[in-house]
Order: C-alpha cells, then structure tokens, then sequence
C-alpha cells in the first residue's frame, strides 16, 4: 500500500493524548499538504497537528460529542495511553488537573508517520513509527506487513490494547495483518489486555451510563453509539437499534460480502444486554 511518509516528532505539551490519537510536528509541517484529498490537517503555528492511528480504535478516556465528558473503564482506556507514550519514547509525564500535559521528558520523541489521508475532525489518518524513517522524508513508499509490524498501531494491537477498526481505504493486506495480531491477542492465555474482560459480542448489561463508562468493556465505537443514544434522556434500550439504524453507519460485513446501512444489522438488544453479532475485525467502515 504506497503511503506518504513524513519526518518530525511526536509533542504532547499542553494536549491530552489517548490511546489512538497523538500530536505530531513535521520537520517541515508544507509536507501535511503533500496527502491527498480535500481535507487539511489542522496545525498550530508551529505545524503542529493531531494523528488518528489507522486502523484501531482504543478505549474512550475523554468522549464528549452530545454531552458531559465520559470514559471507558480507565484501567485498560489509560493502559492504552501510556503504552502509545512510553512506545513513542516518552520516558516521564507530568499532567495537571485538567489532564493536560505540563511537562514531559523528553520534549519531543523523534519519529514518523506514514499516511494517505485526513479525517473529517482535520486528523492525519496514520501508521505511526519511532526513530528515524526507513526512507526520505516527503515521498510515497510502499507499507507490507513488514512494515506495519514495526508501527505504533500493530504493537497496540498486538498488546490487545486497542481493538481493530477499519475502514475502506485500508488495503486488504495491512488489514489482514492487523486482524491477525488482534485475533492472537483474544486467543491467548489469558486473554490480553481488553480482550480479558471484552463483553461486545457475548453480551454487556446496560442499565445506564455508568455500566458502560465503569463496568463493560466493549468495541469503542458501540460505546460511542450507546453514550449518544443515553444522552437522549432514556435507559431503555428498545429503541436502541432503531437509533443505529437513524445513524446509518455504512459497512462491509467481510464474512458475508454484505455490504449495509446502519449498525442495527449487527447489534442485538435482550433487556438491558447489548451484543454485537460480529467481531469488530469482521467489518469495514466507508469513510466518514
């Protein structure tokens, strides 16, 4: 998959990074304007800008779209951050009340990312790497799965720290790679990381936002569509499914081949338990 690579550092002062977002500065910050497509990267005066890791989605620790900020269980959500921190090469890091960072050593962690695209919050979408780049700065280079085994995104993956998340401008093969590592991490013994205490597809109780902010860990993304739908005022979940199906998520279920509107095709309401009926490696988003 040929993905533009750009040199900088990765630099966490005066931000709240998570497990799959973290800032980044080019060495020379025109290069954001190297990656296709009509969205730009929003950067400081510096050139700093924000990356969304491709292809993970990791566990909330600040969600706050339709209503006060909420998280993920933060044990594991924090796990996720950390590891991305320490992995980048962050060896200390000092945050005040609000959670920002107000100090960090180092100041900045040399690295690179390799990307084809921006989102629709002006995030670079990308594989992340540490050190120096394997080629030059600026220039299109072919990623394989050799070299994705080498990103920030695998080695989460692999920890069973985050779980996969796809859309389809990934090529199959990188996505093949990922799904592996994630299909490891859920089959070892013990389970790693979410994956120990995972309830997306055997089912989550739900009884309120505390059950899913405190208690059930699940796929990112179902969260995220849970929190929304409870900010709407109501606990009951029967008309959870017909909420996805307004929301009209478009997706690949991949062992099918059926290609459908809307997460309801793929999630199950009983009571108070909510369960997806596919595992998150099993479907691939169009772009939002």
């Amino acid at each position: 998959m040929p993905m533009l690579l750009i040199k900088g550092s990765y630099e966490i002062l005066g931000t709240d990074p998570d497990g799959d977002t973290i800032h980044f500065r080019p060495d020379n910050p025109d290069e954001w304007d190297l990656i296709g497509g009509d969205r730009k990267v929003k950067r400081n005066a510096a050139g700093r800008g924000k990356l969304r890791l491709e292809a993970i989605d990791a566990l909330e620790t600040h969600y706050s779209r339709t209503g006060p900020t909420v998280h993920q269980p933060l044990a594991l959500a924090n796990a996720a951050r950390d590891a991305v921190l320490e992995w980048v090469g962050f060896t200390s890091v000092t945050r005040g009340a609000n959670g920002l960072v107000t100090a960090s050593t180092p100041a900045s962690a040399p690295g690179f990312v390799l990307t084809r695209g921006v989102d629709i919050s002006h995030r670079c979408i990308a594989f992340a790497g540490r050190g120096e780049p394997p080629a030059a700065s600026g220039i299109q280079v072919l990623v394989d799965a050799a070299m994705l085994e080498l990103t920030l995104n695998h080695h989460l993956i692999k920890e069973g720290l985050v779980y996969p998340l796809y859309y389809s401008t990934l090529f199959h093969d990188l996505r093949n790679a990922i799904t592996t590592a994630a299909q490891k991490a859920r089959t070892a013994t013990p389970p790693k990381g979410v994956w120990a205490e995972d309830s997306t597809v055997s089912g989550a109780t739900v009884t309120g936002m505390s059950s899913i902010t405190e208690d059930e860990v699940i796929f990112p993304k179902l969260f995220r569509r849970l929190v929304d739908y409870l900010n709407l005022g109501d606990t009951d979940l029967s008309g959870f499914r017909a909420y996805l199906d307004q929301q009209a998520d478009r997706f690949l279920i991949l062992p099918t081949g059926q290609f459908t509107t809307g997460l309801d095709e793929v999630v199950q309401v009983s009571g108070t338990t909510v369960k997806m009926t596919r595992n998150p490696e099993d479907l691939v988003f169009d772009e939002e």
